[in-house]
């Protein structure tokens, strides 16, 4: 839209407070906001300020017909073996076909970890200082290299780490993996309101604008040509994983498999949560369809409820892990276009900084307005035959959140650690660990040498000369 088509189109929908310092802006601060302008889709906000802040219906959930979800359970758990076995192959036939890429959610900066930077490319591994991105990207070519059709990666930044992310995969020369395979794309973006649904402007020529959550990536992936392009390739499955966790599995053979032999559009892994008081999001029943509910939806007696086994009556949690078909991913899209069925958008009141009105910055004292965002397991009710899958925390999920403590930095590298130190006491190796499996050296195993714990023994009996633990080892 040009601008005099901009300007009707706020106008009409009563949003002229947008352009309220426009006499005073110079060229180049009125063609941002314009740009910015050109991102909203204001029929949406409207009918988000209608539906969520002048009408938002009954809230809370009907906890009559709230139960435990299916899964399928690891072996250890009562899963049964031989169904695990066929799905690992039915994955590895997958992976032969090419008809699977990997999905990277990674719109985040480090600010959490007292890092200046987009969380990708922060240091995780414990000898190697390897980044986040750097541990994906050889997870993914081990996967090529191992059953030779190397993979699409799509990796969705931000507009706040773009430009840095690129960069600093140009700087790294893409970690080996054939530029024209790894795909960088922009999340959407939502203006925020006030109360009375008047968008807010951060500046006197930008627009409010948030991401639209991890949800929004199924429509950036849409928006992006991203599926047309998978399409083109023979592509049918997405492996959809966020940039936080160096542990995940994002390429995992039986995961694909269950996926595939279900004929499910959307598969997501969990694991048993740690304890009643872990704060995660819980895969449940709910009216008989695969839901995830907030650990604050749910009232403190549930969340501890006891199974006749003597566990955790709802112990499913989310990892944001997830399988995604292709076509489901479109016909979300598709109907997001043309306003049918798709994922529902979250309110959260914020504190939102803004202008006055002669143009000053404001910082609120307290909530002034509106953020709203789509959650990507809100999927999961929309999709044919959900699966869900019982994973090992300890092999597929430390997450970083934190600077320090639970989730850190230190507790990532300490589970990469007790993960290498498993590996080589199961392939016969005599590793010195404390009570928790703490190795006493540094250990690290690049996924360029094993991906899991059959694959490592097998490389590791390939060595012509087992090296040393006396000083530490780096494997790749």
């Amino acid at each position: 839209m040009n601008e005099i088509s901009l300007f009707n189109a706020f106008r009409a929908a009563g949003q002229t407070q947008v352009f309220a310092f426009w006499d005073s802006l110079n060229t180049s601060q009125r063609e941002a906001l314009l740009l910015q302008m050109a991102e909203v889709d204001l029929a949406e906000v409207a009918r988000l300020h209608r539906t969520l802040v002048l009408n938002p219906g009954a809230a809370g959930l009907n906890l009559a017909t709230l139960l435990p979800p299916v899964c399928k359970r690891l072996p250890e758990h009562g899963g049964d073996t031989v169904a695990w076995a066929h799905a690992e192959s039915a994955g590895e036939s997958m992976l032969r076909a090419g008809r699977v890429a990997a999905f990277t959610v990674a719109g985040g900066q480090g600010t959490r970890l007292g890092y200046d930077g987009p969380k990708g490319t922060f240091a995780v591994t414990p000898v190697k200082r390897k980044s986040l991105f750097q541990v994906f990207a050889e997870k993914i070519a081990a996967a090529g290299l191992r059953y030779g059709r190397p993979l699409h990666w799509f990796i969705m930044t931000s507009h706040a780490n773009h430009e840095q992310t690129e960069a600093f995969f140009a700087e790294h020369r893409f970690f080996g993996l054939d530029r024209a395979r790894v795909h960088f794309f922009r999340q959407g973006r939502m203006p925020a309101t006030d109360f009375a649904g008047k968008i807010l402007l951060e500046t006197t020529h930008s627009l409010a604008l948030s991401p639209d959550g991890h949800g929004g990536s199924l429509r950036a992936l849409h928006r992006s040509g991203a599926l047309d392009l998978l399409q083109s390739e023979g592509v049918d499955t997405i492996s959809y994983f966020q940039v936080d966790n160096p542990l995940v599995r994002c390429i995992d053979p039986a995961f694909l498999g269950f996926h595939a032999l279900s004929g499910s559009e959307m598969s997501s892994k969990m694991v048993p949560k740690a304890n009643p008081e872990e704060k995660v999001g819980l895969f449940c029943q709910l009216d008989g369809r695969l839901v995830v509910v907030e650990y604050s939806d749910m009232p403190v007696a549930m969340q501890r409820e006891i199974n006749s086994a003597g566990s955790l009556r709802y112990d499913a949690s989310n990892i944001a892990v997830h399988l995604l078909d292709r076509e489901f991913v479109r016909r979300l899209s598709r109907a997001d276009a043309a306003g049918g069925t798709t994922l529902p958008f979250h309110r959260a009141d914020k504190k939102i900084a803004t202008v006055d009105a002669a143009g000053n910055p404001v910082k609120p004292g307290q909530s002034n307005g509106v953020k709203f965002e789509m959650f990507v397991f809100d999927a999961l009710p929309f999709a044919r035959n959900p699966l869900l899958l019982e994973t090992r925390r300890a092999d597929d999920f430390s997450p970083l959140k934190n600077a320090e403590g639970a989730d850190s930095p230190q507790s990532a590298r300490d589970d990469q650690l007790r993960q290498a130190a498993r590996w080589l006491r199961t392939a016969g190796v005599d590793v010195t660990t404390d009570t928790s499996g703490l190795p006493s050296i540094s250990i690290e195993i690049s996924p360029l040498f094993a991906t899991d714990v059959a694959s490592f023994i097998k490389a590791w009996r390939r060595l012509p000369q087992k090296p040393t633990l006396v000083h530490g080892l780096y494997l790749e």
